[in-house]
């Protein structure tokens, strides 16, 4: 082959990039990566892993992406550091889908060809530009692959799961799956691997010690707190079938029952199970990343896990199969190519850019402008509220933060500790937040004497009041899918 065919990886990954850079323009990037963003900022103004001051506190699931944005913020600077990371994100992802490419294929056309297709699928996108981990994450985890497994390079074997680890610690199932698959093809045990992954866990529950006092990250132990049922097993069997389809796929639709879900799911295993027979060495690499898709959904849905992003990369490894499955075909190859982007890739396209413009105006262009009119309303930025979410809201109004689940703020998990039930209206007692942010009307709680006591309405903010556009098409998208919430604003009264 020619070297300019050879290239044809490169040139899609370029393609695949700048394309993907027109989903920047929807403002859409998840409330979760504000958090990550202002504990980077407060290392940056108090030299702490923080999120309120000079308090110690892993507000942000992941160590490493912190560091990240820690450094884009340095060089960048806190006004423009967001963009230029979220680039970042998306090249880092692509590159990883080319390593995922060579280790799935041969020639250079399916290859470039799978990248494209592969980098426009809904999760594929939210990875690139919602600002969260999972770019980085993506492609450290496609590098080990590459130079680990097929390259056999022993500094990837050691390094990689370090810095794996270290952005998330629940990427040990990942970590796993692939020691247990290479143990069963191989007949050998890599000591090298065995090593990496015994330093990975080490650095990631000794920082967590020695940094914040803790082994695990306050993330997962905050959510686990607050979020925790007792469940009898049929619960558990009728939660797990009420919310399979709004996770194990990637088109949400209404209802407990998802047919779509089960089609493409019946799909990538018949596809799946046609290329394994087929004794290529790459059944060693489809193993790894599809069996680690089943199992993480598995494990994070058993345990009522239900926020979207844990699931996007195994959506789309599990989806790998159908693209090399269409993309190897000896007869029809273009028909089946055709009736592939036709029926799933751009229906899927076409629903991620509603989905992103429309959550783009509920959080950027409404949630932040809370954040941004609590900024120029409060001067003071040691006042404190409390609300949820942690993310647009603290990031853009630069006040103190006590959030309902205690991401980003220790104390309030004592109270959910000792009253479940009424741990919000005793924080409010206890902390007296100047400022309360809530979906509900506290003037017609339980508890509105107190509140009309203590509080006043400052402001109602309202999605209905975010539907409307010069654009007659971005109009009718904020309508067909309004996305946000109706919060009602409370200043505490002076005594």
């Amino acid at each position: 082959m020619s070297e300019r065919t050879n290239k044809l990886p490169i040139y899609a990954v370029i393609f695949t990039v700048i394309f993907k850079l027109l989903f920047l323009l929807t403002h859409h990037i998840q409330e979760d990566a504000f958090i990550t963003w202002r504990v980077a900022q407060n290392l940056m103004d108090y030299g702490v892993i923080g999120f309120n001051g000079e308090t110690r506190i892993s507000a942000s699931t992941t160590h490493l992406y912190v560091f990240v944005s820690y450094l884009f913020n340095l060089i960048f600077g806190k006004e423009y550091f967001i963009e230029p990371l979220l680039i970042f994100n998306s090249i880092l992802f692509t590159i990883g889908s080319l390593f995922l490419s060579h280790l799935l294929l041969k020639n250079p056309w399916h290859k470039a060809i799978f990248i494209f297709l592969f980098g426009i699928l809904p999760p594929s996108i939210k990875i690139s530009i919602l600002g969260m981990e999972y770019g980085i994450l993506f492609f450290l985890e496609m590098a080990l692959l590459y130079y680990g497994f097929k390259k056999e390079k022993k500094w990837a074997f050691i390094v990689l799961p370090i810095l794996i680890l270290f952005t998330r610690i629940d990427t040990v199932i990942f970590l796993g799956i692939v020691f247990l698959i290479d143990i069963f093809w191989n007949k050998k045990i890599r000591w090298s691997y065995i090593i990496g992954g015994v330093l990975g866990v080490s650095v990631a529950l000794a920082f967590n010690w020695f940094y914040f006092g803790e082994w695990v990250n306050n993330t997962i132990v905050a959510k686990k707190l607050l979020y925790d049922k007792n469940f009898t097993f049929s619960q558990d069997v009728e939660y797990f079938m009420t919310n399979y389809g709004n996770f194990w796929g990637m088109l949400k639709l209404p209802g407990n029952f998802n047919p779509f879900t089960i089609l493409v799911l019946i799909f990538e295993l018949v596809c799946f199970i046609f290329l394994i027979r087929q004794k290529e060495k790459r059944n060693y690499f489809l193993w790894m990343i599809f069996l680690f898709g089943w199992v993480k959904q598995l494990i994070f849905l058993s345990q009522k896990s239900l926020f979207d992003w844990y699931y996007w990369v195994p959506q789309i490894l599990l989806f790998v199969p159908v693209l090399i499955f269409v993309l190897e075909q000896k007869v029809k190859r273009n028909l089946w190519l055709f009736l592939l982007i036709i029926i799933y890739i751009l229906p899927m396209l076409l629903f991620q850019t509603i989905h992103s413009i429309a959550t783009g105006n509920g959080e950027w262009n409404y949630r932040r402008s809370i954040g941004i009119s609590l900024n120029f309303y409060e001067k003071d930025k040691k006042q404190w509220i409390l609300l949820e979410p942690a993310g647009y809201i603290p990031y853009f109004s630069g006040l103190k933060t006590i959030d309902e689940v205690g991401l980003v703020d220790k104390k309030i998990q004592s109270e959910i500790k000792k009253d479940k039930a009424h741990y919000w209206i005793n924080t409010v007692k206890n902390r007296k937040p100047k400022y309360l942010l809530s979906y509900n009307d506290l003037f017609k709680t339980p508890d509105a004497e107190y509140y009309k006591t203590h509080y006043r309405l400052l402001e109602e903010f309202r999605i209905k009041d975010h539907l409307k556009s010069d654009n007659t098409i971005l109009e009718k998208i904020y309508k067909l899918k309004p996305s946000g919430t109706d919060y009602n604003l409370y200043v505490r009264i002076k005594n």
